[in-house]
Order: C-alpha cells, then structure tokens, then sequence
C-alpha cells in the first residue's frame, strides 16, 4: 500500500493508496473518525475497510483529513474535510478515467463526510456509513439521497443512540428509489472494540452482493 501525498484544498494530504491490478476496476474512498478525537486513518474500522475493497479488487484510497499526521492545514469544523475527501476523490479519478464505479466508506465523522461528500458528486454509485452521528449533526440534506447503501451501528452506542441512526435510516427508506440496509451489532459500542472483522464480512458480503446484481442487470438489458 503506497504512501501517497496529493494537493488539498489547504495543503497536502497523506493517504495510503492501493491501485487495482484489473483495468476499470471501481474506485473506493475510506474516511477516518473525527480528528480532535484521535481519529486517523489507520484506526482499526478504517484500515479494515480499505482491506475489504482492495480484495475485492478496488482501487482504494485512506487518507488522513487537514492536519491529521502528516497531512498539512488544521480542523475546520467538517466544511474543510469535506472539500479534502473531494479533493482525495478527484486525484483517485484522474489516476482511473474509465474506472468501474464509485464507493465512499465512512466511520463515525467520516461516515457524516462520506454523506455530505455524496450529495455533491452524483457519480458515487454505493455508499458505507459505520456509526454516523446521527445524535450529533443533522443528517437532512439527505433529500433525496441520490442511492442506496450500507449503514452499521452497535446497540450499545454510548456516544451515538441506535434510535438516533434506526430514525434516519427510517426516514431514507421511504424516499423513492433508496434502500439502506441496516445491521444492528449486538453489544458493539461506537468504538467496536471487539467487531472489527464482523465489520469487514458485511462490508464485504454487502458491496459484493451490490456488484454482482448491477452485473447481472447489466447482462439482462
């Protein structure tokens, strides 16, 4: 996995990036927890999820947000990380034109980036959100969320309540054309101290299961 510094908007960033043997393969971008709390991009859910995608044969990229380990700029209260994970998004695309599709994976702050991120870039094709903060930031302008993905939270949240993110994933199964699916880990807090592999199987189970139905829809025209 290539150390790898890009332009940001503030300065330059760090990530580690993986490029897909397979020409066209698709694109995945992982975002890292919130940085005043000791979020980076190898925290254990993130660096898990990079995994995933790299074996299923993505192109993937983790970076650390502005002023996280050697990344250059300073918090900027989501507004900033945002324009950074746009930032690692357009250096990931202009290293893969004619890439095979676009993923964002997100965990707790980066899952609410990964969110916003997803409403300004209408190529995204699939989206992972692990304990989005749906207690601590307003999650409206998912309106419409433009397609469906993945959401997983642990019953035993003491930072984010279950019934915070079962509110919101309510509220985006009914908007027309949009299925979230949502996994309840038994006895996970917000750190899933203990559930980072079970994370990695429905990551995995959950975008495998994705590729192979749009193949077969693809095959059916």
């Amino acid at each position: 996995m290539p150390e790898v510094m890009f332009a940001g908007p503030d300065g330059r960033l760090e990530g580690r990036y993986h490029h897909a043997k397979e020409r066209g393969a698709p694109l995945a971008l992982v975002l890292h927890p919130h940085p005043l709390h000791g979020g980076t991009m190898n925290n254990r859910v993130t660096y898990t999820m990079y995994q995933v995608f790299q074996r299923l044969g993505f192109s993937v990229m983790r970076f650390n947000f502005r002023g996280v380990g050697r990344s250059q700029g300073k918090y900027d209260g989501g507004m900033g990380e945002i324009n950074d994970a746009a930032a690692a998004l357009d250096w990931m695309q202009a290293l893969n034109p004619g890439h095979g599709g676009l993923w964002i994976s997100g965990y707790s702050f980066g899952a609410f980036v990964g969110m916003q991120l997803l409403m300004r870039r209408p190529e995204v094709s699939g989206w992972i959100s692990v304990a989005p903060p749906a207690a601590h930031y307003d999650f409206g302008f998912l309106a419409p969320c433009p397609c469906g993905g993945l959401m997983i939270h642990g019953d035993a949240d003491e930072l984010v309540p279950e019934a915070s993110v079962r509110k919101l994933v309510d509220k985006l199964n009914t908007q027309k054309g949009v299925s979230v699916d949502y996994r309840i880990f038994a006895g996970a807090d917000h750190v899933f101290a203990h559930h980072a592999d079970a994370i990695g199987a429905a990551v995995e189970s959950y975008v495998s299961g994705e590729i192979a139905r749009k193949h077969m829809a693809l095959a059916a025209d």
